[in-house]
């Protein structure tokens, strides 16, 4: 998995995690793509999530003790993903390779490809327990202010698509 998609998984989490934490009626609601803000280094720009979580976490009043905790969930989780670069880059340089063939090879193809989505999804099942762990770090009226929040936020981004 390229370093890139791990930011973009970071970023999912971010907004996962204020779903997670928002209920069902949150989760009915249609979510922004993974690349609905910014490029791909943006989540680790100033601070851990570029900003995102700190004005998530400041508009519940998250105390000092919630924020570390979920500071720690995500960047456990961060390094836990830091293995599969390597492993990622490898699979993309193999499908290259295989596309670029002077014979296709169909099966190979089809190989690489189930790797690389077996990949992802380890990863979206750790980044999904991150999130799932840092909800739980938050009370349960922490968790519905978040979730009006974004349901807004969703909102608004529907807005500007129609617009």
């Amino acid at each position: 998995m390229q370093a890139p998609r791990i930011h973009n998984l970071l970023r999912v989490a971010t907004v996962a995690l204020a779903l997670a934490a928002g209920g069902a009626a949150v989760q009915a609601q249609p979510g922004p793509g993974p690349d609905h803000h910014g490029g791909p280094g943006m989540m680790m720009a100033p601070g851990m999530f570029g900003g995102h979580m700190e004005h998530v976490l400041d508009l519940v009043n998250a105390t000092d003790a919630q924020r570390s905790q979920i500071e720690a969930i995500f960047k456990a989780a961060h390094q836990d993903l830091a293995g599969q670069r390597d492993s990622g880059r490898q699979l993309h340089e193999q499908m290259a390779a295989l596309f670029t063939a002077p014979n296709i090879d169909a099966a190979a193809i089809e190989s690489v490809r189930a790797q690389m989505s077996a990949q992802h999804d380890a990863a979206s099942k750790r980044m999904s327990q991150a999130g799932i762990d840092a909800a739980r770090v938050l009370t349960p009226e922490q968790r519905a202010k978040i979730a009006d929040v974004m349901k807004k936020h969703q909102a608004r981004m529907a807005g500007r698509k129609a617009g």
